[in-house]
């Protein structure tokens, strides 16, 4: 401890600590010494970043956590291939690429050629791959920029489709269904990432829709056989009506049947939600309960 010096400027120490390794080639020389010694393989799934826009403080912390798991199964006599990569694909790229040209629908890509708007987007997945670099080097992380890979090498695609084959044969892939965000424009699913490109505050208006009910009399109880009965539902998520595949009801509420007397058609809807079709019995200065005749 007596060598320490009075005061110690980490930042200064950092910086010469990474000089230090890339003057003596620190990493390469580590990775050359483990496949000289022939040590086993470690495979290590590293998601690799969008090179379309600058490093931030979720990349870093990231980064660092799988520094800490790469070093440590070095230190366990195991070798990690540790290849930085770009992510050249999704919906990232292209809205970079609309905001440059201006486009704002899809026959504009058309027009222009679908060859040249990839050839556009090409352009700029490698746009910050220096400035990461730099960040990601003086964070002390070891990996190699030299040999990287992007996802829209043929290589690369070629081997996911390779492995999706593999696991299709093995019986290990299944069609499910899953609630995503969806882009109409784009005709895709997004990711959450994707969805909050371009996210917005608006004011969606909440619906109300009713669905017929199958293989049922109808009757309710009362009126003829042939009378529609349907459950009306009450959503202030409309954009999520596409991909609605059934209908809940909870075990608690009270739900009725009533004959709406303007159409003449017969709901079941919760007891709660009648204020929702007759907006008039929110309004307690209008609304008295004799007038409830008069709607169902």
């Amino acid at each position: 401890m007596a060598s320490l010096p009075p005061t110690l400027d980490f930042a200064k120490t950092e910086e010469e600590i990474c000089a230090k390794w890339e003057k003596e080639q620190t990493f390469k020389t580590q990775d050359k010494l483990s496949l000289e010694r022939g040590d086993e393989e470690y495979t290590f799934y590293d998601g690799p970043p969008f090179a379309t826009g600058l490093p931030h403080y979720g990349h870093i912390l990231a980064g660092t956590i799988k520094d800490v798991v790469t070093r440590h199964a070095c230190m366990r006599h195991l070798h990690v291939s540790r290849r930085a990569g770009w992510d050249c694909h999704g919906l990232p790229v292209e809205y970079e690429i609309d905001q440059k040209l201006n486009i704002t629908h899809r026959d504009q890509v058309l027009e222009m050629g679908v060859d040249k708007y990839n050839e556009t987007c090409r352009g700029i997945v490698t746009r910050y791959t220096k400035e990461w670099e730099r960040t990601v080097t003086r964070l002390g992380r070891w990996i190699d920029f030299e040999n990287d890979y992007k996802t829209m090498d043929p290589t690369f695609m070629e081997s996911v489709w390779w492995v999706f084959k593999q696991l299709f044969e093995k019986g290990l892939v299944y069609q499910g269904y899953k609630v995503m965000p969806f882009s109409t424009a784009c005709g895709t699913p997004l990711s959450n990432f994707e969805a909050g490109l371009n996210y917005k505050d608006v004011r969606d208006p909440a619906l109300v829709v009713s669905f017929p009910m199958l293989n049922e009399d109808g009757s309710g109880g009362s009126g003829s056989a042939t009378e529609e009965v349907s459950f009306v539902a009450w959503t202030t998520t409309p954009w999520t009506l596409p991909s609605n595949l059934a209908l809940c009801v909870h075990p608690t509420m009270t739900y009725i049947q009533i004959l709406d007397v303007k159409t003449q058609k017969r709901y079941i809807l919760a007891q709660s939600r009648l204020s929702q079709i007759y907006p008039i019995m929110n309004n307690k200065k209008k609304w008295k309960p004799a007038m409830a005749a008069e709607l169902y």
